[in-house]
């Protein structure tokens, strides 16, 4: 077998090939097609494309490309919604005393009003110690859920890592299967009991995501640490919420249980599977994990409606001429609406050419846009921790921040435009704005 065993035939180097790598040409043509003929009977709530920032690499020498992957979940409804299986862990500290309390309160009753009979509902509250408010039960007696919450007082400490384990418990108790599952964690303080380690808070909640429960993080007020409730949401696949006034408390607790009843994927994570002369240089903005050929990272679970974005950076080695497929992007997540596992996939195809002129008019704009993007995402990362650090004044973060901004804008996504101009004006004002920035998700938008 000679040096082509990984050619693929000419091709449009713009359109991505359904296949496996290091397949040779006869066997990916019938594998491609038995494919579209299984897709053609089926409907997916997700779609992958893969769209590489050029279209061709020089055969002579290692060179780099960067790949935008596109997750798009559908924006059309597919039937009844599965049951949730939820879970809300509440922070009773002393510090939640008076309208925090009261609205909080509300706030649960609303989410007992939305959800329905075939939906499981338990309740967990937290100070001093976690405590079992409501076991997993169906909703069927609104009233009584109510009167339970109605109970509720306020404790003294903030014992956040036994909160979290008692609520994931419950959600484990009910059958994953046939439910979509979620914890509603919201809190005004940090850690101050029971196990307080950053790190360890999560670590559980890693380990609580591989038997698929995802975290949505809501922080009230500005004691709470935002990196702390950002890392929970984030390595979870879940949402993060910063709440400035108590009155806001029971539209947010809405906003996500709407958010969460659009669910059309969850447990998702992607996996890139390298061909041979192809590694993986990084995943900008994730922490992959990465085996034989393959890299893989959890990503957030997807709305209706949802385009979620990754940028990969490739390392591809010299080969001889002619296009090949590099690499092979793999979504896996479980649907919805049906309950099953399912995965789509795209190729990543690059021609490989000697012509240097070829190199020079195969950009494709639109990647480097979402590349310029994802730097923006990682800069933020870092004007957030040097305002933390105190680190920069607030002079040269502002000026950051409206790079940032300036560049959102000119990329369309004005609604995280507007979550910058927030945080803005918070520092003109003379206020923290770290809560506000942590949460802003710039590989995140819903189709309009």
């Amino acid at each position: 077998m000679d040096d082509k065993t990984h050619f693929i035939p000419p091709t449009d180097p713009n359109k991505t090939q359904i296949g496996r790598p290091d397949f040779d040409a006869t066997q990916i043509s019938g594998w491609a097609d038995a494919n579209r003929t299984a897709m053609a009977g089926s409907i997916r709530s997700l779609a992958v494309e893969c769209v590489p920032e050029n279209s061709y690499a020089l055969a002579t020498q290692v060179s780099r490309l960067h790949v935008l992957v596109k997750i798009i979940a559908s924006g059309s409804a597919t039937g009844t919604r599965m049951p949730l299986n939820l879970c809300l862990i509440l922070d009773r500290s002393g510090s939640m005393e008076g309208s925090p309390m009261e609205y909080m309160k509300q706030a649960c009753g609303y989410v007992v009003d939305m959800l329905q009979p075939n939906d499981v509902l338990s309740i967990v509250a937290f100070s001093d110690e976690a405590e079992l408010i409501m076991p997993a039960r169906r909703v069927v007696n609104k009233q009584l859920i109510k009167e339970h919450i109605n109970r509720l007082e306020v404790g003294n400490t903030t014992n956040l890592y036994d909160g979290i384990a008692l609520g994931a418990s419950q959600l484990a108790s009910v059958a994953s299967l046939g439910y979509v599952t979620r914890a509603l964690l919201f809190t005004d303080g940090e850690p101050t009991s029971g196990n307080k380690d950053f790190n360890s808070i999560v670590s559980q909640v890693v380990e609580q995501k591989s038997r698929g429960i995802t975290f949505t993080a809501l922080g009230f007020g500005p004691e709470y640490n935002e990196e702390l409730l950002a890392a929970i949401a984030k390595r979870s696949g879940g949402n993060y919420y910063y709440i400035t006034r108590p009155e806001l408390i029971p539209e947010i607790f809405r906003k996500e249980l709407e958010s969460v009843m659009m669910t059309v994927a969850r447990n998702v994570r992607m996996r890139v599977l390298m061909s041979r002369w192809v590694q993986v240089r990084q995943i900008y903005n994730k922490l992959p994990a990465f085996g034989h050929r393959s890299a893989e990272v959890t990503l957030a679970d997807l709305e209706r409606g949802e385009i979620q974005t990754a940028i990969v950076e490739l390392e591809l080695g010299p080969r001889p001429g002619g296009t090949y497929r590099v690499a092979k992007i793999e979504i896996i997540y479980d649907d919805s609406s049906t309950g099953k596992t399912e995965t789509v996939s795209s190729d990543v195809v690059i021609n490989f050419t000697t012509d240097a002129s070829r190199i020079a008019s195969g950009f494709n704009p639109e990647v480097q846009r979402e590349l310029e993007v994802a730097r923006a995402s990682r800069n933020l990362e870092r004007t957030v921790m040097g305002m933390r650090t105190q680190m920069i004044s607030p002079d040269e973060a502002l000026r950051e921040l409206e790079k940032t901004q300036a560049l959102l804008i000119q990329q369309g996504k004005t609604l995280q435009a507007q979550d910058i101009q927030r945080a803005i004006d918070q520092i003109k004002q003379g206020a923290a704005a770290e809560k506000t920035l942590i949460g802003i998700n710039l590989d995140r938008e819903k189709v309009q």
